[in-house]
């Protein structure tokens, strides 16, 4: 059957049966819930503190094909087992702003995308090169109608975000899952790329994204400053730590992290009240949605916050959330190195 017909066919079909529910907590980092259908083991498996979560980057690096470049059909193993793709991907839809980024950094326009909960834009540092792609819902919330209706040749998503959905999924076009976003944004990107037939256009990213990281740790020099991660969210308070992706920025520059986010955890959650834990030489803070529905404001309140050592130095900034927290992707990890070079590099 052609790609349009079965494109067609899934529409009719899913119009028919098709009721969809949220499928995590809105927090486009991570998610620590899952649904209550039929994927949600293999979503809580690898949600933080789940039990698959320390191995999620070591797994990811063994997926892949042994396909040559140009070669295809080819077989792409992945979260969820093993994908046949007939020929080199035309029409992607991604199902997350890390497989957005991926994407449109090896010059592939998705023809749709799942944008975060509240948020029905294209990230603004991905328009450039984003085309015109259509909204399939959002992250939390997938419609599989809009998915079909694209008729797309190949989905990229995640076990953690959609493994509830694969199976119909799988039903309108290959689809290939990485385990889980955040700290495993290089392994999800040379996947992707696998799948896309861009393997070399990844790893020459990659490689150039790993020296800058590193000529930015040289041109800090010997005296590196503590670096706190704080993001306030809705209905948390967080300092993120190793095992996410700011995490794995700084430890690719070498800057040193405070003690209690020397954890090989995505983030260790506080209460406003406790707001001292985020002290560091440097802090970089982002916000997830509306900051009015956060604990932004209760906490910077706190006398403690005003006595931090980066508040008095005047060295506790505001950053980008979408490119810091929300990234996920070789082009926000750049754009991250250069705002750490531009605060740090005197």
């Amino acid at each position: 059957m052609s790609i349009r017909r079965r494109g067609a066919a899934a529409v009719v079909a899913l119009a028919a049966t098709l009721s969809l529910a949220a499928c995590g907590s809105g927090d486009s980092s991570d998610s620590g819930s899952a649904a209550s259908d039929g994927g949600s083991g293999k979503k809580a498996a690898v949600a933080t503190g789940g039990k698959d979560f320390a191995d999620a980057a070591k797994k990811t690096a063994s997926y892949g094909t042994d396909a040559q470049p140009g070669q295809f059909p080819r077989t792409i193993t992945h979260a969820l087992g093993k994908t046949e793709l007939k020929a080199r991907p035309q029409r992607v839809v991604v199902l997350d702003v890390g497989e957005f980024d991926n994407v449109v950094s090896l010059g592939v326009k998705p023809v749709g995308y799942a944008p975060t909960e509240g948020d029905d834009g294209i990230p603004s540092y991905l328009k450039k090169g984003a085309g015109a792609p259509k909204s399939v819902g959002t992250i939390n919330n997938l419609n599989l109608e809009a998915v079909a209706a694209l008729r797309p040749d190949l989905i990229l998503g995640s076990q953690l975000r959609a493994a509830d959905k694969y199976q119909e999924l799988s039903k309108i076009a290959p689809t290939v899952f990485s385990i889980r976003p955040g700290f495993t944004w290089k392994e999800n990107y040379l996947l992707n790329a696998q799948a896309l037939d861009r393997t070399a256009e990844a790893k020459a990213e990659l490689d150039a994204y790993g020296k800058r990281a590193a000529d930015l740790g040289a041109a800090i020099g010997p005296d590196k400053p503590t670096i706190s991660m704080v993001r306030y969210m809705p209905d948390r308070l967080r300092l993120y730590a190793k095992a996410s992706f700011i995490g794995t920025i700084l430890d690719d520059t070498g800057l040193p992290r405070p003690e209690n986010q020397q954890i090989n955890d995505l983030a260790v959650e506080i209460s406003p009240e406790k707001i001292d834990d985020a002290d560091a030489d440097w802090i970089f803070t982002g916000v997830y949605g509306d900051p009015g529905k956060t604990d932004r404001d209760t906490a910077r309140s706190n006398p403690l916050w005003k006595n931090l050592k980066a508040v008095k130095a005047g060295q506790a900034k505001d950053v980008q959330d979408e490119t810091w927290y929300l990234g996920l992707g070789v082009t926000a990890a750049n754009l991250v190195l250069d705002d750490l070079r531009g605060y740090l590099v005197k």
